[in-house]
This record gives C-alpha cells, structure tokens and sequence, in this order.
C-alpha cells in the first residue's frame, strides 16, 4: 500500500468518524430504559455482603469486641462494645435497606465508612490482594514468601493425601487479607451513593413518585 493511499484511506476514515460515533452513541443510548439493571445489581450484590459481615458480628458478640479493644492481638480501638454494636446494626439494617432499595444513598454513607476503617485499620498493612499471589503488580515479598509455604504444603498433601479429592473442588490458597476487597465494596457503594436504588426496583423510586414528585 503506497503512501497516497494511506493518505486517501486516513482521510476517509477522519471524515467518517463523527458519524461512527453518532451511531454508536445512539445505539448505547437505546439501552437507557434499562440503566436501572446497574444499581439493581450492585444492591443485589451488596446485601448478602454486609448482611453475613453483620450477622457474623452478633453470633460472634464477645469474641468480636475483644478483637475490636484488644491492642496486642487485635485492632485496640476504643468503646469497643458500642462500635460492634454499632457496625453490625449498620451492616445488618444496611443489607436490608440495600435489598428493598430504601434509603439507598444515605445508608451507603455510613457503609462506606465502616469500608473505610476497615482498609485502613485491619487491611492496608497486607497490601493490596485479598488472595495472595507470587506474580503480577500487586505482589509483594509478603505474597511471595505465602506462595512458597503455599506450595510446599501443595508438595506435603500431594505425597501424603489424596490431593486430586483435596482440591476437586477449588485449589488451596493462601489469604492474604489485603485491602482489595474493603476497597472494591467502596466503589460499589460509592457509584450506589450516585445514582441512588435505581428505577422501578427500588422503595426509593417508589416514595419519590408518590411522595415527593414535583408536579407538572
């Protein structure tokens, strides 16, 4: 191919392109009557998230505030009783609140700050991954050494269990705990503080029509 017809091809295609986008453009925007699947399912997503997380707190009471006070072995925060009490109510109520779509933006709020303290507090020293890996960007010399035990406990079960039953399930990893999760749960609440419960799924879109919608 010579250069002039480089030239005349380039051309054509620069002439064509804001048409190109005008379609595409319009053929994105007839999925608009259903934008309300994206909140739907971040809420759908969310719920049993948060409702395990509060649960979890209130089966497990005692043992849950003496991890939040003790600052030996665990995270040495203070009035760890009202905390626990606090956190799990949010994440209970906020589960459910998430899964009717009923104050969706304002109990994202203090979910998002739970999201946060958690990062910080109890993730942020183990890096980034949740589960640990030897290779990629986020690795660190902590998820490297994890893989080495990782994979001399593979060599053990392989020589002394019947690992083909061990793992037909799921391969053994090795957690690390990192703040990729805490972080990702704060996006999705972030984009749900934004758009709100969504349309026609959500008690939100319900009140507003019938309570709150401004008139004509």
């Amino acid at each position: 191919m010579d250069r002039n017809t480089i030239k005349t091809t380039w051309a054509l295609i620069v002439s064509h392109t804001p048409a190109i986008v005008a379609r595409l453009r319009a053929g994105c925007d007839k999925a608009k009557p259903a934008e309300f699947l994206a909140p739907l399912c971040l809420r759908l997503y969310l719920a049993p998230v948060f409702w395990m997380a509060g649960v979890q707190k209130f089966s497990h009471f005692s043992q849950t505030v003496e991890w939040f006070g003790n600052s030996e072995t665990g995270l040495g925060l203070p009035a760890p009783y009202l905390l626990v009490l606090l956190v799990a109510l949010c994440e209970t109520l906020g589960a459910l609140f998430l899964l009717l779509g009923f104050a969706t933006r304002l109990i994202t709020l203090p979910l998002m700050i739970i999201m946060l303290v958690a990062a910080y507090s109890v993730h942020l020293e183990n890096g980034w991954l949740a589960i640990a890996s030897g290779d990629g960007i986020f690795a660190s010399p902590r998820t490297q050494a994890a893989i080495e035990r990782l994979q001399q406990a593979q060599e053990i079960l392989q020589n002394q269990g019947d690992y083909t039953w061990l793992t037909e399930h799921g391969s053994f990893v090795v957690l690390n705990n990192g703040i990729e999760f805490a972080v990702t749960y704060f996006i999705m609440l972030l984009a749900l503080f934004f758009s709100g419960g969504g349309r026609f799924l959500s008690a939100d879109y319900w009140l507003v029509q019938h309570y709150f919608r401004q008139p004509d």
